[in-house]
């Protein structure tokens, strides 16, 4: 199982490189299932992985002009205040068992894979789904930018998610960015609030299998390369269905797993 959770961590930078997101959703799970680590520990893996991921791959949609640093700020800045506020406050005091049904504990860890799960079906299906035009003629909407930013935050500070598939649509639709830009605008910020959850995790004395750690994201970062050349040949908003059909799968899964197979 652990030669293939390799393989298939090869996707989480082909996910980043073809349409800027996805590899959070893949990875918590990836993590999970094929390296057996425990679900609250994997979401700080996976926003180590991915965090290094779209760093690499924002700093060349920055050289190419395809990463607008305005919005970004103004997205990102909010989205790390409510990070902060989940990994600080919120999370800091659920407990690790939150409700026993005979037999049946639904634990944190549960928690966080049930939701995760769920998430993960909510973004396959705005993948899926074709995208509506966009009136280019809008101006940008920074306030609902920050605001939307902040939600996003309480989504990555909770399930470890870099917030790709929630922040794709609102830069295309608040930002007024071509879709080359809704691609590499998002890698930065989810290199951002993945890597300031990620430290925050770490102070909070988190520890890490630094070995495994790192060979997944040097896989993704493969992945990335690889995925950002594909990108050259296949069209992105083409590949985003056949994506989210694979998403969809995984969380389905997840949740048969989790619930019917306890």
């Amino acid at each position: 199982m652990e030669y293939f959770g390799y393989f298939t961590s090869i996707i989480i930078g082909l996910s980043l490189g073809l349409v800027g997101s996805g590899g959070s959703i893949i990875t918590v799970p990836i993590l999970v299932y094929f390296f057996e680590v425990f679900p609250e520990q994997a979401t700080t893996y996976s926003l180590f992985i991915v965090g290094i991921t779209a760093m690499i791959g924002s700093f060349r949609h920055y050289r190419l002009g395809d990463l607008k640093i305005k919005s970004a700020l103004v997205f990102a800045f909010p989205s790390v205040l409510s990070l902060l506020l989940v990994w600080k406050i919120i999370f800091s005091i659920i407990p690790y068992t939150l409700l026993s049904i005979d037999s049946f504990d639904i634990t944190k860890n549960f928690l966080i894979m049930v939701v995760f799960a769920f998430v993960m079906i909510a973004a396959s299906i705005s993948m899926i789904k074709k995208s509506k035009k966009i009136n280019k003629e809008k101006q940008t909407n920074y306030p609902i930018l920050a605001v939307i930013g902040f939600l996003v935050g309480l989504i990555i500070g909770f399930l470890g998610t870099g917030g790709g598939f929630l922040i794709i649509p609102a830069l295309l639709f608040f930002a007024n960015l071509s879709m080359k830009q809704a691609v590499g605008t998002p890698l930065f910020i989810i290199s951002i609030n993945s890597l300031i959850g990620f430290n925050g995790d770490l102070l909070d004395g988190v520890k890490l299998d630094l070995t495994l750690l790192l060979i997944i994201t040097a896989i993704a970062i493969l992945g990335l390369i690889i995925g950002t050349k594909l990108s050259k040949r296949i069209d992105g908003a083409k590949l985003k269905p056949t994506f989210g059909w694979f998403v969809l799968l995984m969380g389905v899964y997840i949740i048969t797993k989790e619930i019917l197979f306890k």
